[in-house]
């Protein structure tokens, strides 16, 4: 048998009271803390190993339990992330239809794009930092798990992740360029062996 208990139904079988908060308060507070990151264990310590420490049973014991190790972490907390409400409601006024518009082309149409077709600009990089040319693979080159071509050198780009999946169906005959997304962009891994190929374009 499989079952799932929600978070107010362990709230309620633990006799623990629910805060009632505003419509969309606590998504508004949530993403003050993740800016703010006022709950990080910087601030209020590394909670899931406190909790393994605790040896009380009570709520209320675990409270004292813990605010006698981090006296002032509730207020720092609540202050980092009140400063960060403070600056939300600085730009809120001056969010507008244009500004919405913007935001919401260079999601659906920007971003997608960036996320399928990244590959170019990878290989596009790679060509410049060696000095040479690059090109996209054609279709037929790409059902043999080609995805371009830096100088002469065919080239595959997969997620970094693909090196540690032991039993692939496919096997890849050419040269892979491992990526990693992160938030910030992608993360290029160029292995050492074709590494050398490309130095000698």
């Amino acid at each position: 048998m499989e079952f799932k208990i929600k978070v107010d139904e362990i709230r309620r079988l633990m006799e623990i009271d629910t805060p009632e908060f505003p419509k969309y308060a606590t998504q508004i507070i949530n993403l003050a803390n993740q800016n703010a990151q006022a709950t990080r264990p910087k601030v209020v310590g590394q909670m899931s190993e406190l909790i393994k420490e605790f040896t009380g049973r009570t709520l209320e014991e675990w409270e004292n339990w813990y605010l006698k190790r981090y006296p002032d972490s509730i207020d720092k907390a609540t202050k980092k992330i009140l400063e960060m409400i403070n600056n939300f409601r600085d730009v809120i006024n001056q969010i507008d239809e244009h500004m919405i518009r913007q935001w919401v082309r260079d999601l659906v149409i920007v971003k997608t794009f960036i996320g399928l077709r990244f590959q170019e600009a990878v290989l596009k990089k790679i060509a410049e930092k060696f000095g040479t040319w690059y090109r996209l693979s054609t279709p037929e080159e790409e059902s043999k798990g080609i995805d371009g071509y830096i100088g002469d050198i065919p080239v595959s780009l997969k997620p970094i992740t693909y090196q540690s999946q032991k039993m692939l169906p496919e096997k890849i005959e050419v040269d892979i360029i491992y990526y990693e997304k992160q938030k910030d962009g992608l993360k290029i891994t160029i292995p050492e062996e074709l590494e050398k190929k490309l130095r000698q374009i």
